[in-house]
Parts: structure tokens; C-alpha cells; sequence
């Protein structure tokens, strides 16, 4: 891979951010403001860098970039679309059969709107895919708040419109999700990856951001005591209920391609989000980044529970290094403020809790001891420093420094460290008895004995955990009593209801809740008894929850479509790939095999949708492949259906994509239904003497194929209903030989043939008048294409591969081939892709200089001679056929 990192150098792992890029900052500049409850940045460098590095695509999209909701509306809004076309109601039909009926989980209630806008109802979703940014993917969280929090008043006043708009978001937020699931098993993982999971992880960012998503959730009008939840599920905040489907959106993704989802993207994501800024000395978080944090913590967290064991050891030093201490310093910081103060760093504290806590519960106490001891004796020293700090006298006059600079306090440790003493009091509204009581209960009870090994000041916690004790029970036992007790293996206790049974009987819970920004212990509940630990012991032993936000671990399905082997060295440098780079690089990684034919492979076709192609062979077949990716690399796969109703070799197929129409020609057209296979009509020529030599079809809207026969006459047929449309003569008195090749503009108003001498013909479609005639070639001419801004290329036999524009006399660009012609090419934005018959692929540039770099195909990947060439713009593979029936994807 390019550019790898080093961080992890030093610890002997497999570096995970090798297939990552980012060219963003994740401090923003101090001109910061909220309007409408959105963050908004004066300066648009820092929100485009961003997008860089996260999802925003080529300008293509600059003009109706959609968001997800914009995407739901196309794709749902009409029949046409879902029943006849594969991009639709097949393609998904056939990937749940591929899948094997997989179970859609069902979404978590969310109070996310998505902002729409008008989209055009006839861009593909692949279109509609890349132009997903997160600028038009935003949290309107003022309607949320103002939907979850109104009085019971106002929903009496108007019941029936309250009821009836929140349905509507409850729909719109299902529809948006079902929609991002299934763009991420249609569009496959590479385009999933760097396009649908970076703007949901840029995404989770946004909804942490204000201090109204950090706030406690109230589940009822009155103010009843909190839950307890358990230890690494503590009671949510409004963020994480705008981020739940985020999150299930992401860990769907997770489901589908694996494990390596979770560890080459995701967390070195989240490294990247809680990466401590370039300046070492004192500074203030700003809005994005302290949302960053949260939003990190939270998706850690999601990510641990997935992990398999043998992963996660691989793993604990990676993110204890790149990901726990970040954050600690962060939260124990003597010197950076929260934008949102004391709750914002509560609710981070509380989180951060849960996280290591979940962790130690999977790893055991002695993996504890040898890869957490600093960040847990990081996370219990801050009290210790608060501690200090109290009986000094830290005054905010700077007397005898210079200004701006703060005071340097020499702690009981030996090592001397900066305070910024205006932040005194926003660290001791976080760091109060209760927190010490929330922190030092539960570990040491995970921790055991090694926690007077591994975290030197837990005599103070544990003293401060016992003031607590007796500032609300004064008949409480002395500050020892904290000590943890033998833990019970009775049923579970719960402090709000008298005990019902608790959540769950493997994960720890405790008798502490949350009340707003405080921490405190129910009446009824007793901090001295045994049961208090009830939970932890079923941690290793006992049934997991059906509650996946309860669970300890969860087993990723194996899916199909899961990556590993070649697929999983071609995701992963993909993902890391700029979105800027408007280059095809080709680099000769076999994907899948499509054997299948019993003759040479003659022409080879994917749909629009790129999630199937059509080849013709001269096995006198057309044969539909699925183009999900499957296995490591040697995989094969069978075809979804076989049209056999040709009489002769097939030298013509492709995709009329107004009507989802399949055609095919052996010298006489087929037009037939790739869904049924039902052939829906045949064209022979008009004449047995004059066969049909060339064949194209025309864009959408258009319904019309365009024929050209042995005698230089051009037709036009609708498909939709008999007859001739028209006929046009392209010999014009000359005698140019045969049409071999047909080329129709990417807006219809144009079409040009190529001829068996060399000439070529451009013929307005509209007025049926020959535009230009120019002899192009030397030798017989191969092939032509026609690209956006009237440009033309061919080949030609004579081992050329010229760039024309189409009323201009000269050549704009001219390739000579050494050794052999190029006899099949396809087009990539400005470049062109070429293949020969000695299996070499190129690459040629349509708007630089003359350059061209080569690739000779070796054996292992490709075997036979190369017949045909194809190429996915989206996904960025190449579809080879070769002469011995066989088709390759290769990327």
C-alpha cells in the first residue's frame, strides 16, 4: 500500500491504517457557531477538506448533490422503477437469494430527519450513491428536540397532526435506512466503503454536536431514578438516540463484508477522530471535535462486541495506544476546556467508563494488567491531581509569568504539569464523589486484587467512594466497606422496582445512576450487600442477551459476501485511495471467475447498474452473471440465466436502459427481458443478401437500435412497436467497404460508423444528414466510442488508437501500438483502457500529452487470449473474456 503509516511500528501488529486516508483536521478554526442547532464554520476550506477525506465525490455531483433521504425518494417513488429494471426489485430479489434469505434486523428508534431535496427520478443509484455528501446528509435535530420535548399540553391541542408527523419521520428514517442497507449490498465494498460508510462515519460525528445532544434523556414527563443499565451501557444521551441508526446503518455493513470492516476502517477512523491536536501546549476543544470524542468512544464500543477474541488481543495494544489514551488525556486534561463544560466531559467520562470496563470484562484481569494499566491508572490519577490541587492556592492573577501563560504545579509524582486554573471548577463538577464511587466500584470488582498493582492512588478513590457513602446514607459503613465483596451468584437485583428482574445476568451492573449531570444511588438500594456484583459473575459463563446493546460479544454472520484473499488486498487499498484521483489504475488482482461458455468470448456488457453483465459467445449463447463479490479471489460463479434462442455466433450484446431490454445480435437483433429470458422480439435483416454487420443502441430516454447492413445503410428501429423508423444511406456514392463498428453519442443527437478501409461517418440523428466523412484510418477500424463533448475515439487494425473531436479535421490525440492492434478498449472519465490480442492492458489519457502505460496480463490471473474488455467505472474493475469461454473480473 501507499504511504503506510508507522505509528504501530513498534508494537510488532499489522498496521490497520495502511488502506486510510485523511486530509482533513479534525480542529476546526475558533470562528465557530451554531445556527439552528447545526455547527456552521465561517471558513468553507476547513468544511471541503473534511469532505475530501470522508465522501465527497468529483464536482460532477456539485449540482444536485442528494442526500439520503433525496436518495430514498427516487428510488421509492415509483412502479416503473421497481419492477422493470435490475436495479430495483431483481437486483435485490437475487441478492437476497445470493445471501440466503439474510435477516433484516429491525431499526432502532431514532429521531433523525434527513433533509431533502428534489432529485431526478431517472439517475441510477449508483449515480445517486456518489453523489452522497455529508453537506446534504444533516441532523435536523430542531424538529427532533422540539418533537420529543413538547408538554403534554401542546400534544393535546393538536393530537392528530403530532401523531401524524411522527409517523411520517418514523417513515421516512426506516425508509432511509433500508435504503443505505441496500445501496451497501448492491453497490459492494469497495464503493460501500469509500462512499456510503465514510459519510455515515463523518455522519456519527454530527450527531453529538451541541449541547443539547449531550444531554440525559428523560424517558416520562416526571424525573424518576435513572437507570443503572449496566456498566458499559449507561443511560443514553440525546445523541445516542439521533445516532442509532447510524450506527445500525454502519454495523450492517459490518455484517455484510466482516470483520475487516470493523478494524481496517473503522478504528483507525476513530483514531483519527480522538488524535490530539499539533500543538502541544494549552487549548480549547472546539464544537466538532468534542463531538468527534463522543461519537469515537460510542462506536468503540459497538466495534469491541463484535470483535472475536483472537482479534481483539491482536488489537488491545493498538487501541489502548491510538484510542483509550487519547481520550484520557483529553478527559483528564488540567488544561483544555469542553465547549459544552462540565456535561460534555461527563457524559465522555461516563462513556469512557463503560468502554474499558466492557473491555476488561472480554480480556480477563491478567490481559488487564499487561495492556490496560495505564489507561486505567491514567483515568483514577486525575483524582489524585484534583485532589493536590485543592489544598493549593492557585489564583487565576498571572503574577510573575507573562501573560497567556499558565501555572506550572509540581504533583506528589515528581512530574511538574500545566493548570489552567479557570478550569478548576469544571473538572471538579465532573470529577465529584459520586464519579470516584461510579469509577471505583465497578473495577475493583473487574480488577480483583491487581488493582492495588496496577492503579497506585485506589486507597484515595476508594476513601473518596466512601465520603460518598456517608454523604447519603450517614448510617453507612466506614469508607473500607467500598471494598468489593464476594461476589453473589443469586438472581439479579434491581434498585427501581424492587426486584424485577435486571437487564441481564452476564454483564456488570450496578447500583449507581444517572440523574442529569449527577451521579447518585437510589434509596432502596444497598451499596454494602453482596448482590450489588450480582451480574459480573454470568459474565463468563451465562447466555447472552437478546439485546445486542447488553451483549458482551456477538458473532458476525458469515456472510457470502464477506472479504478475504484478493478481495480483502484490493478493498483495503481502495479504501485508502483519494476520491480526488480521477485516474484508472490497474493492478492485476484476480477478483472472480465466470466460466461458463463453451466458445471464445466475443462481447462482453455490464448494466447500468454494475451489479450484472452480458456476455456472447460463439456458443451461440447470451449468458447474465451477478457481479456481487464472492470468496478470495479464486472463486467461480454461475449465471443467473442463459439466453440460448441464437442461431449463430453472437457478435453484439448490450442493455437499451429505457426500457430494461436485453439485445443481442448473431445477424439478426434479439430484443428479450433479462429478468424471464422471454424473447420479446427478433429482427432479421431486410434483405438474406445483406447481412447485419454492426449494431448499437441508443441512450435513454431513447428506445431505438440502430442497425447498419453490408450495403453502408443505416436503420433505426423502436422497439416498442414494428415497422422501420428510418434509413439512412452512409456510402454517400463511395465505396468505403463495410460498417464495423457503430458508435452513438452519449446524448443521441449523433451517431458515427466506422468502415472495413479505414473511413468514418458522422451522421446527425435527427436530420438524418452526414455531418463529416474523413478517412481516419489506414487500416480496418476496430472500434469506436463516443465520450460527452463530442469526442470520438477508434482503432483501427493499422495498430492505432487516435482521440477526435467531431467536426474538427485533425486528430486531438494519436497512440501507436508496437506490437499489436488494439482490438478492444473501453473508457474510463478522460482515459481510455485498452486490451490486444497478447493480453496486454493500457492505459491512455484523453486529454494530456501522449502517454500510455502498459500491463501485460500474466498467466496466473488470466489464461487464454484476450477477446473482449469491459469496464465498471463505479467499482473500478475490468471484465476480460477470453477465447476459451471464460470471463475475469480483475481489478
Amino acid at each position: 500500500m501507499d504511504g503506510e503509516p508507522t505509528a504501530s511500528s513498534g508494537l510488532g501488529l499489522p498496521d490497520y491504517t495502511s488502506g486510510v486516508s485523511f486530509h482533513d483536521q479534525a480542529y476546526l478554526p475558533e470562528t465557530e457557531d451554531f445556527q439552528a442547532g447545526l455547527y456552521v464554520a465561517e471558513s468553507p476550506q476547513s468544511q471541503e477538506a473534511e469532505a475530501l477525506s470522508l465522501g465527497r465525490l468529483s464536482d460532477k455531483s456539485s449540482t444536485s448533490e442528494t442526500s439520503l433521504g433525496e436518495e430514498r425518494a427516487a428510488d421509492e417513488g415509483g412502479a416503473p422503477v421497481d419492477k422493470s429494471s435490475l436495479r430495483s426489485g431483481d437486483s435485490s430479489q437475487d441478492l437476497k437469494q445470493s445471501e440466503g434469505s439474510e435477516e433484516e434486523e429491525e431499526e432502532e428508534e431514532g429521531c433523525v430527519v434527513l433533509e431533502e431535496e428534489e432529485g431526478d427520478g431517472e439517475q441510477d443509484e449508483i449515480t445517486r450513491a456518489s453523489e452522497l455528501t455529508l453537506a446534504d446528509t444533516v441532523l435536523s435535530m430542531d424538529t427532533v428536540v422540539a418533537r420529543g420535548g413538547e408538554t403534554d399540553g401542546e400534544e393535546e391541542e393538536e393530537p392528530l397532526t403530532e401523531q401524524s408527523e411522527g409517523k411520517e419521520q418514523k417513515i421516512l428514517l426506516d425508509t432511509a435506512c433500508k435504503m443505505v442497507r441496500w445501496l451497501s449490498a448492491k453497490l459492494g465494498p469497495t464503493v460501500a466503503s469509500r462512499y456510503v460508510a465514510r459519510n455515515l462515519l463523518r455522519l456519527l460525528t454530527s450527531c453529538y454536536v451541541g449541547p443539547t445532544r449531550q444531554q440525559f434523556t428523560v424517558s416520562s414527563g416526571e424525573s424518576p431514578p435513572l437507570s443503572a443499565g449496566n456498566i458499559y451501557q449507561k443511560r443514553p444521551v440525546l445523541g445516542d438516540v439521533v445516532s442509532g441508526p447510524v450506527l445500525s446503518c454502519l454495523l450492517h455493513i459490518a455484517r455484510l463484508y466482516g470483520e475487516p470492516v470493523l478494524t481496517y476502517q473503522y478504528l483507525p477512523y476513530i483514531s483519527y477522530l480522538v488524535a490530539p491536536g499539533s500543538t502541544s501546549g494549552p487549548s480549547r476543544l472546539n464544537s466538532r471535535k468534542e463531538a468527534g470524542l463522543l461519537a469515537a468512544v460510542t462506536l468503540t464500543q459497538k466495534i469491541i462486541v463484535y470483535l472475536s477474541d483472537t482479534t481483539l488481543m491482536d488489537i488491545l495494544p493498538r487501541i489502548s495506544h491510538e484510542v483509550l489514551l487519547p481520550v484520557l488525556s483529553f478527559l483528564t486534561s488540567l488544561v483544555t476546556g469542553f465547549p459544552s463544560g462540565a456535561q460534555a466531559r461527563t457524559v465522555l467520562c461516563v462513556k469512557t467508563i463503560s468502554l474499558i470496563a466492557l473491555i476488561c470484562l472480554r480480556i480477563g484481569q491478567e490481559m488487564v494488567q499487561q495492556h490496560l494499566s495505564e489507561p486505567v491508572a491514567t483515568f483514577f490519577q486525575v483524582f489524585s491531581q484534583l485532589h493536590e490541587l485543592q489544598h493549593q492556592d492557585l489564583k487565576l492573577d498571572p503574577v510573575g509569568r507573562s501573560e497567556g501563560q499558565l501555572p506550572e504545579v509540581a504533583f506528589s509524582d515528581g512530574q511538574q504539569r500545566l493548570v489552567d486554573p479557570s478550569l478548576l471548577d469544571e473538572l471538579q463538577k465532573v470529577f465529584t464523589l459520586e464519579m470516584a464511587y461510579t469509577i471505583y466500584v465497578p473495577f475493583s470488582c473487574l480488577l480483583g486484587d491487581i488493582i492495588r498493582k496496577i492503579i497506585p492512588n485506589h486507597e484515595l478513590v476508594g476513601e473518596l467512594a466512601g465520603l460518598y457513602l456517608e454523604s447519603i446514607s450517614p448510617s453507612s459503613r466506614s469508607p473500607a466497606s467500598v471494598e468489593p465483596p464476594v461476589p453473589s451468584t443469586g438472581p439479579e437485583w434491581d434498585p427501581q422496582s424492587g426486584g424485577c428482574p435486571r437487564d441481564d445476568g452476564h454483564s456488570g451492573t450496578f447500583g449507581s445512576v444517572l440523574v442529569g449531570n449527577r451521579i447518585q444511588i437510589p434509596d432502596d438500594s444497598q451499596p454494602e450487600s453482596p448482590s450489588l456484583l450480582g451480574p459480573i459473575p454470568g459474565a463468563g459463563s451465562g447466555g447472552l442477551s437478546s439485546e445486542e446493546d447488553h451483549a458482551l460479544k456477538r458473532e458476525l454472520p458469515r456472510s457470502a459476501h464477506g472479504l478475504s484473499g484478493n478481495w480483502l488486498a484490493y478493498w483495503q487499498y481502495e479504501i485508502g485511495v483519494s476520491q480526488q484521483d480521477a485516474h484508472f489504475h490497474f493492478h492485476q488482482i484476480r477478483l472472480q471467475s465466470f466460466p461458463g461458455h463453451s466458445g471464445a468470448v466475443k462481447c462482453v456488457a455490464p448494466l447500468s447498474s454494475e451489479d450484472f453483465f452480458l456476455s456472447g459467445s460463439k456458443d451461440r449463447t447470451v449468458r447474465l452473471w451477478p457481479l456481487y463479490n464472492s470468496g478470495d479471489g479464486t472463486s467461480e460463479t454461475a449465471p443467473r440465466l442463459v439466453y440460448a434462442q441464437h442461431r449463430k455466433s453472437i457478435f453484439f450484446v448490450g442493455q437499451l436502459e429505457a426500457p430494461q431490454y436485453v439485445v443481442s445480435c448473431d445477424g439478426a437483433v434479439h430484443v428479450w427481458d433479462p429478468f424471464t429470458g422471454k424473447t420479446l422480439r427478433v429482427m432479421e435483416p431486410w434483405d438474406s443478401r445483406v447481412p447485419l454487420t454492426a449494431v448499437a443502441v441508443m441512450p435513454a430516454p431513447h428506445t431505438s437500435i440502430t442497425m447498419a447492413s453490408s450495403d453502408s445503410t443505416l436503420r433505426f428501429v423502436d422497439c416498442r412497436k414494428p415497422g422501420l423508423q428510418h434509413e439512412f444511406r452512409l456510402g454517400g456514392g463511395l465505396n468505403p467497404g463495410l460498417v464495423r463498428s457503430l458508435a452513438v453519442s452519449p446524448s443521441g443527437r449523433s451517431v458515427v460508423a466506422g468502415f472495413s478501409s479505414g473511413f468514418m461517418v458522422l451522421l446527425d440523428t435527427r436530420t438524418g444528414l452526414v455531418l463529416r466523412g474523413w478517412p481516419a484510418h489506414e487500416g480496418d477500424i476496430l472500434q469506436i466510442k463516443a465520450v460527452e463533448g463530442s469526442v470520438l475515439v477508434s482503432s483501427s487494425s493499422d495498430h492505432s488508437l487516435t482521440v477526435w473531436k467531431e467536426l474538427e479535421q485533425k486528430p486531438t490525440h494519436h497512440y501507436k501500438s508496437t506490437s499489436d492492434p488494439i482490438h478492444t478498449f473501453d473508457l474510463y472519465g478522460s482515459e481510455v483502457v485498452t486490451g490486444t490480442v497478447a493480453n496486454k492492458i493500457g492505459v491512455c489519457s484523453l486529454l494530456e500529452p501522449p502517454s500510455q502505460a502498459t500491463t501485460k496480463l500474466s498467466s496466473e490471473n488470466f489464461r487464454g487470449t484476450l477477446t473482449s474488455l469491459a469496464l465498471l467505472p463505479t467499482k473500478r474493475h475490468l471484465l476480460l473474456g477470453s477465447d476459451n469461454g471464460v470471463v475475469r473480473l480483475l481489478a
